[in-house]
């Protein structure tokens, strides 16, 4: 009679961890696959004609009560945080412009010139970006393991890249800069925002610098744009809402959950699916080509950035 209540109690706290495991896999699987079709929102939102500055406008603007919800959320839930010095809102905005404005204006911009694909490639550069950077500014040691596969990775963009500026030539070159640019903001974001995460906290710094991003990108549309553009076709509204919703803020609080159930590192290996994601979506949705080359460098720049990520950890 007592081995039942016993093996009961046994099995249950394994059954609830490999729930949380599955539960946390799920949810950093479908962040990735949310986050990587922005870009595919994107390239069908300039089939209507309109350009980065006012899509990326409606797409903050949608998202900005969201974004402001999650910080008022996060501030609460820490029975209101730390309180914030000037040290720290300016080191808010600034992190707002690196990590959020300009990285996703780049980004946008970018992808009026080069594929999904390419895009998705070259942003998945960015642990090697990170590492590097960290290299460059802060004297931190990269081994001869990191820099093999910090090689890996850019010989697989190299190779996407030269096959696709054999056929568009200057665009492709314009458009892999920009969103290079990007990259290295976003990444310049990540090295920066460390100190603030462990103060602030996670949620909480990436909904206020959102925030301040989402105030710089309609304040950008207001000061370059007349604003009769704001008069944009119905789809591209509803493409702009899914972006904000589906792509920009549900991804960020599934990639945050995931990372409580599963842990930094195992979410982060799961965000490769993003990449391949895209790459299917573009097949399907736009068109994009298909082919050995895009496999090929596909496969460099994923394994590439595991290998950093395992070299990182010491594994």
């Amino acid at each position: 009679m007592s081995s039942v209540p016993s093996n009961a109690a046994t099995h249950a706290p394994d059954a609830h961890a490999q729930a949380r495991q599955r539960s946390g896999l799920l949810l950093a699987a479908a962040g990735a696959v949310a986050f990587s079709g922005k870009a595919i929102i994107v390239k069908l939102a300039y089939r209507h004609g309109v350009d980065a500055v006012t899509l990326l406008m409606y797409r903050m603007l949608f998202a900005l009560p969201l974004f402001a919800a999650m910080a008022w959320w996060s501030t609460r839930r820490a029975h209101g945080g730390v309180p914030l010095t000037w040290r720290d809102r300016l080191g808010i905005v600034w992190l707002g412009f690196t990590g959020y404005y300009a990285a996703s204006f780049l980004d946008f911009w970018g992808l009026q010139y080069i594929s999904a694909s390419l895009e998705r490639l070259i942003l998945y550069l960015n642990p090697t970006l990170v590492l590097l950077l960290g290299w460059l500014l802060h004297g931190r040691r990269v081994t001869a393991r990191q820099w093999g596969a910090v090689a890996l990775s850019y010989a697989g963009v190299l190779l996407v890249f030269g096959h696709e500026v054999r056929f568009d030539g200057h665009a492709t070159v314009v458009g892999s800069a920009l969103v290079l640019a990007s990259a290295v903001s976003y990444a310049l974001y990540l090295v920066h925002s460390g100190q603030m995460v462990a103060r602030v906290g996670a949620l909480r710094l990436v909904s206020l610098a959102t925030v301040v991003a989402c105030v710089l990108c309609i304040a950008q549309f207001v000061l370059l744009r007349p604003l009769h553009a704001a008069v944009v076709p119905a789809p591209v509204l509803w493409l702009s809402v899914a972006n904000a919703v589906l792509c920009t803020a549900a991804p960020v609080v599934m990639v945050m959950l995931a990372i409580e159930r599963i842990g930094a590192g195992l979410t982060a290996q799961t965000g490769m699916l993003g990449p391949l994601s895209t790459l299917a979506l573009g097949v399907l949705l736009l068109g994009e080509p298909f082919n050995v080359w895009i496999v090929a460098g596909t496969a460099l720049v994923l394994a590439g950035v595991l290998w950093v990520s395992r070299a990182g950890s010491g594994r």
